[in-house]
């Protein structure tokens, strides 16, 4: 839906039009800040006059932009921290944009603690995102809270979960994770409905298809008893090598590694188990016929594996991402850590393969947003590689039911236009 340009429409009339505002801060993530924000704003005639700069590299690079004279400063989200409790600068900002406001849900990490501190003293703030609760309701209070500095949610975490939630997984005293409390849904999104405003590109825009597959693979015998073996005992030899975990967090990452088809063992070395993902990525590559591919991994041993066997090119760069937009790259490797918010990748091609799949349905569907958005002629095909018989089938299961409760949140707030 072109979040950005539509920020800076705004932001262009509040500066240059009506007089309101003065000094403009833009928190995205670090490629975006880099790339996108400052692409958009000289791509588009009406927003001509519009002067940025760009507050990222080093600290004296960064210094150096934060005291020129501009409408619009752009800073990425890793530098919020520094900018407002190291830097020696005031922060005169009187408006900010934070693209993907989903990126500040964590209220003890020091980014949110940091513009939190700053906010009061901000006229207007606007927060981006197409994922808002990727990890369920309890992720909004942070992100409403930076906006309406806890007004409308509560100004303490404990005050919120107490009055929406109730414990849902637990051991004794220990609670895993929250449930809402019956009807507690539609009570937060009446709280928030004033200040949040949701709009579907399906609605408005004439996408084309996205079709969804999901690839089975399965293990041989051997592969398949390795893989029981270590997610009963948690603890694994190998070709020599010995893989363990510590922790059911750390097992889920090695069932997920194996998955796969290699995994790491406790010094850092890689036990390779099998080929079957590479095998359907081929088929996969293949089907394609010559149509450009786009491979989404995890694990960097995947990544290794991978360039191994196919002619693929990390999409790290602003040049690489360049190359793949005009067409040069056939094949292409992307992380979805990296990569999954802001860029546009649809002009390079139109299918997705997921070679290993993640738990975060904020990154899954961000990254997918990559090639099915504004601007795609062709359908998009995704496709996901499962290992079946393994912690695959839950990921993927998981990543659709936490889309659900995203949805009924969008769906709440839709615009009536």
């Amino acid at each position: 839906m072109s979040k950005t340009v539509i920020a800076l429409s705004a932001i262009f009339d509040l500066t240059l039009d009506s007089f309101q505002i003065r000094k403009v801060l833009v928190i995205s993530p670090l490629r975006v800040a880099r790339d996108l924000w400052p692409a958009e704003i000289e791509k588009w005639d009406h927003l001509h006059g519009l002067t940025y700069t760009v507050a990222i590299g080093s600290e004296r690079e960064r210094k150096a932009a934060l005291i020129q004279r501009a409408q619009v400063y752009i800073i990425n989200r890793e530098n919020v921290d520094w900018l407002v409790n190291r830097s020696g600068l005031p922060f005169d900002y009187d408006m900010v944009v934070v693209d993907e406001l989903s990126s500040f849900k964590a209220y003890s990490s020091k980014r949110f603690r940091a513009l939190r501190k700053v906010r009061p003293g901000v006229k207007r703030i606007v927060g981006l995102t197409g994922t808002p609760s990727s990890n369920g309701l309890m992720d909004l209070w942070a992100e409403i809270g930076i906006l309406d500095m806890g007004q409308r949610l509560g100004r303490f975490i404990g005050n919120y979960r107490s009055a929406f939630f109730i414990p849902d997984k637990r051991n004794a005293q220990v609670v895993f994770s929250y449930k809402p409390k019956p009807g507690a849904e539609e009570a937060i999104y009446r709280l928030i409905s004033d200040i949040t405003i949701s709009m579907k590109n399906t609605d408005y825009l004439k996408l084309p298809e996205l079709v969804m597959n999901e690839v089975p693979v399965k293990m041989s015998p051997i592969e398949d008893k390795h893989y029981q073996t270590m997610k009963k005992e948690m603890v694994l030899s190998l070709k020599d090598k010995e893989i363990d975990a510590v922790n059911a967090a750390a097992l889920s990452s090695k069932l997920l590694q194996m998955a796969n088809g290699a995994v790491y063992d406790g010094n850092g070395g890689v036990a390779r188990l099998h080929d079957r993902k590479l095998d359907a990525l081929e088929d996969l590559i293949e089907a394609a016929n010559g149509k450009p591919v786009l491979i989404a991994y995890w694990f960097k041993h995947d990544l290794a594996r991978i360039l191994e066997r196919f002619p693929a090119e990390k999409l790290d760069s602003a040049d690489s991402i360049k190359r793949w937009n005009d067409g040069e790259i056939p094949i292409a490797v992307i992380h979805p850590a990296s990569a999954g918010h802001g860029l546009n990748l649809q002009a390079g091609g139109s299918t997705l393969v997921w070679f290993g799949l993640t738990w975060s349905l904020e990154l899954y569907q961000q990254t997918g947003a990559r090639l099915w958005r504004q601007g795609q002629k062709d359908t998009v095909v995704i496709h996901h590689i499962i290992a079946k018989g393994t912690i695959d089938e839950q990921v993927m299961a998981a990543l659709k039911r936490k889309d659900k409760t995203q949805t009924a949140l969008i769906e709440a707030v839709k615009a009536n236009l």
